[in-house]
C-alpha cells in the first residue's frame, strides 16, 4: 500500500482506478476500496471506498459518527457504481459499515468487503487498520525463495487450525486462543523439531462461524480478529521466515455465506453472486457462488490473492474446492444446473478466471505457490496456461489419498486382494505436479483419526501408521499432514478443542512423533526423495506384484543417481524371513530407517544395516539380476541408502 508510506496526499479513486477496476485488471484495487488512514489536502483522516452500482444511496456509519444513518452520505463517483468519502479526525480501531438504501428504499447494514480488519465475532463491523508500518526482517528468506524450484525442492508441509492447535486452557469463560504471536512462537519450535518446510493455515480470512473452519468467508481482506491484528499475523509470518518455514493460506474464492452483513445481495442485487440461482447457490452447503462472468467480481478475487501475497509475504495459496468452480452440475441434481452456451457442464467463466488468477500470480509473484484442491481427473491442472492448462503449481492428488486410506484401514488378510491400491497413483503420477494429502478432511464426520483407521490391536495401529507414512514420505509426490496426526491423535478433529498433547506422555504416542520427525529428516536429507517427483526417472518398482506377501519395494532416485534409496514396506503383522529384494546394481545397500526399532515404538529386534546385492541369473529371460535378503519386520518399512 505504497500510497500511505510517504508524507505525499492520498489519491483517491481516479478515472483511471474506475476503468481498470471495470476491466478486471486493477490488481492493487485494495489501496483505493475499502477504509485507508491518510491525508489528503493536507488533513488527517480516512478516505473510505465502496462498490455498490444498483444502490439508490450510500451512507457511511459507524462509532464515530454514533452510527447516524444520514449524517455522512457517499459521493457516487461514475457510471461504475463506486462511491467515496473522506472524513477528518478518525483514529484506527473506530468501526464502521457502510448503509446501502437499495432501489426499493430497503436499508442494508453491510460490512466492508475490503476491510483490514472487523470486531471479534458474534459482532460484525469492520475496523479501521492502517497497515504500514510493521518492520518486515524476513528479506533474505525472501531471496532466498526466488531462487527455488518448486517441483524439484523439498516440500513438506503441517496444515493446522490456530484456533484448535493449542490453547490456553486455564481460560474457562474464553475461547483461550493462542494469538498469532503466541501461536508463532510456539509453532516455530515444534516444526523446527519436526522438520517441516511449510505451515498451511486454516481459516485465517475473517469469517463468522467457527465451525465453517474458515471456508465460509465475510473479510477476504482481514486476517480473523479470533487471534489478534493484522500486525499480530504480519509478525507470525515474519517469524516463521525468519526461521525458515513457509506460509501458505487456504483460499476460498468458489462460494461464500449467506450473512446479512456480507457480500450476499450486498447493494439490494445480486452484485457478488450469480442472479440465477442454478448458477449462483450450492444447495448442499446452503453458500453462494461468486458470478465469474463480472469483471469486478474477478478483480476482487485476483487482488486479494496477490494482496496475501505483496501485504503479508504469503508463501503460497491453497485454492479450495476448484472441482466445485470447473463443474456447473457440482453436488447439484436434475434441475439445479444450466448448461453452459456449448450444451455441457464446464463452467467456463470460472475456467477464464482460474487461468486469470494463476497466470498474474505467476507474472507479479512467480515465487508463490498456486496450489488446487481438485478432487476429479480434470487435465493438466497444473499444466501452463498456454497449452490451455489452468496453471496451478501443485495439485492435492485426492485419488491417493483415497486409495491410500481405503488400503490401511483394511484387515490385513484383505489387503493382498486390494493390493493395486497402493501402485496405480504411479500409473498416472507424470499427469500433475502432485501433493499427497492426508488432510484436516480426512479426520472429521465420523471418518476415525488416523491412528483409528488402522486395523488391529492398540499397538498395531501405530505399527501400521508407521508404514503408512513411510509409503507416504517415500512415494513421488509432496507432502502434507494434518496436526495431531505426527503423534496419532486418538480422536477425531474438532475446532472447538486443541489437539490432545497429553498423549505425548505416552510412549507409543511420543515414539510414533519421532518416526515422523525421523520420515521428515530423511526425505528433507536426500534429495531422491523429492527432486524428481514427476516422472519414472525418479521413481521405480523392484516389485509391485508381491500381493500374496503384501510387500511392496520401489526406489527413489535424483538425476545423478547419487544417494539412492532403496524401499521395502510389509504390510501385513507377519514377519517375512530372508525376504529376497529385487535391487538395480551391485554394491552396498545400507539401512538408514527400520520403523520397527525400538525407539520408534517397534519390537526393537536388531537386523543387519549393510547388505550386500548377490547377482543370480533368472530363468525368465532378463539376464542377470541383484538381490539382497533381509528379514522385514511385520507391519515393517526398511529404507537402504545405495548409490547408483
Amino acid at each position: 500500500m505504497a500510497q500511505k508510506r510517504d508524507n505525499r496526499d492520498f489519491v483517491g479513486i481516479t478515472e483511471d482506478d474506475q476503468y481498470l477496476f471495470a476491466q478486471g485488471t486493477h490488481y492493487e484495487i485494495y489501496e483505493k476500496l475499502g477504509a485507508h488512514p491518510a491525508v489528503m489536502n493536507q488533513k488527517k483522516g480516512v478516505y473510505f471506498s465502496i462498490w455498490a452500482p444498483n444502490a439508490r444511496e450510500v451512507f457511511l456509519v459507524g462509532s464515530f459518527n454514533e452510527w447516524n444513518e444520514t449524517s455522512l452520505p457517499m459521493n457516487k463517483l461514475g457510471p461504475g457504481g463506486i462511491y467515496d468519502l473522506f472524513v477528518e479526525n478518525i483514529e484506527e480501531g473506530e468501526l464502521y459499515k457502510f448503509l446501502i438504501v437499495t432501489q426499493a428504499g430497503e436499508k442494508l447494514y453491510k460490512a466492508d468487503p475490503y476491510a483490514n480488519h472487523a470486531q471479534l465475532r458474534p459482532e460484525t463491523a469492520s475496523r479501521i487498520i492502517d497497515l504500514a508500518g510493521y518492520k518486515w526482517t524476513d528479506a533474505t528468506y525472501l531471496e532466498e525463495r526466488k531462487k527455488k524450484k518448486f517441483q524439484t525442492e523439498a516440500l513438506a508441509i503441517y496444515e493446522c487450525h490456530i484456533g484448535s492447535w493449542m490453547r490456553h486452557v486455564e481460560k474457562k469463560d474464553e475461547d483461550g486462543f493462542y494469538s498469532y504471536r503466541e501461536f508463532a512462537d510456539a509453532l516455530v519450535e515444534y516444526l523446527k523439531d519436526l522438520k517441516f518446510t511449510h505451515v498451511e493455515l486454516m481459516g485465517i480470512a475473517e469469517h463468522p462461524f467457527d465451525g465453517s473452519w474458515g471456508y465460509q468467508v465475510t473479510g477476504y481482506y482481514a486476517p480473523t480478529s479470533r487471534y489478534g491484528t493484522p500486525k499480530d499475523f504480519m509478525y507470525l509470518v515474519n517469524k516463521l521466515h525468519k526461521h525458515k518455514i513457509g506460509v501458505i493460506l487456504d483460499w476460498v474464492p468458489a462460494h461464500f455465506p449467506r450473512d446479512a452483513f456480507g457480500l450476499a445481495e450486498f447493494d439490494g442485487t445480486c452484485l457478488y453472486e450469480h442472479p440465477d440461482t442454478r448458477k449462483g447457490e450450492h444447495p448442499d452447503w446452503g453458500t453462494k457462488i461468486f458470478n465469474y462472468e463480472k469483471t469486478e467480481v474477478q478483480n476482487f478475487l485476483i487482488a486479494n490473492a496477490l494482496f496475501w501475497a505483496k501485504e503479508y509475504h504469503i508463501d503460497g495459496l491453497r485454492v479450495d474446492a476448484v472441482a466445485s468452480m470447473l463443474y456447473l452440475d457440482y453436488g447439484k441434481n436434475h434441475g439445479q444446473w444450466v448448461a453452459n452456451k456449448y450444451g455441457d457442464n464446464k463452467n467456463l467463466e470460472a475456467i477464464d478466471f482460474l487461468k486469470h488468477l494463476n497466470s498474474i500470480m505467476s507474472k507479479r509473484h512467480n515465487d508463490v505457490m498456486m496450489i488446487a484442491e481438485e478432487s476429479t481427473a480434470w487435465p493438466k491442472v497444473t499444466g501452463s496456461v498456454e497449452e490451455d492448462g489452468l496453471g496451478f503449481t501443485f495439485k492435492w492428488n485426492m485419488g491417493w489419498m483415497h486409495d491410500f486410506c481405503e488400503y490401511m484401514k483394511l484387515d490385513p488378510f484383505f489387503r493382498k486382494g486390494n493390493h493395486y491400491k497402493m501402485t496405480f497413483a504411479m500409473s498416472y503420477n507424470h499427469a500433475e505436479n502432485y501433493i499427497l494429502p492426508l488432510s484436516h478432511d480426512e479426520v472429521v464426520h465420523l471418518k476415525c483419526s488416523m491412528l483409528l483407521k488402522m486395523p488391529g490391536y492398540y499397538v498395531d495401529k501405530f505399527a501400521n501408521l508407521r508404514v503408512g507414512y513411510s509409503y507416504m514420505f517415500s512415494h513421488s509426490g509432496k507432502k502434507l499432514l494434518f496436526m495431531g496426526q505426527e503423534f496419532g491423535q486418538d480422536s477425531e478433529w474438532s475446532e472447538a478443542k486443541e489437539l490432545d498433547w497429553d498423549l505425548l506422555e505416552d510412549t507409543l504416542h511420543a515414539s510414533l512423533k519421532k518416526y515422523v520427525s525421523k520420515l521428515l529428516e530423511i526425505y528433507r536429507k536426500y534429495p531422491a526423495m523429492y527432486e524428481n517427483d514427476q516422472n519414472w526417472d525418479g521413481f521405480e518398482w523392484m516389485n509391485a506384484d508381491d500381493q500374496e506377501q503384501s510387500v511392496y519395494t520401489y526406489v527413489r532416485r535424483t538425476v545423478t543417481k547419487k544417494n539412492s534409496i532403496l524401499v521395502a514396506l510389509n504390510m501385513t503383522p507377519i514377519e517375512r524371513g530372508d525376504y529376497k529384494i529385487k535391487v538395480p546394481k551391485a554394491g552396498k545397500y545400507k539401512v538408514i530407517l527400520n520403523s520397527d526399532a525400538l525407539e520408534y515404538g517397534g519390537s526393537g529386534v536388531a537386523l543387519s544395516t549393510d547388505y550386500i546385492a548377490k547377482k543370480e541369473v533368472t530363468n525368465q529371460g532378463n539376464g542377470e539380476q541383484y538381490f539382497i535378503t533381509c528379514d522385514l519386520p511385520s507391519y515393517g518399512a526398511l529404507f537402504f541408502l545405495f548409490q547408483g
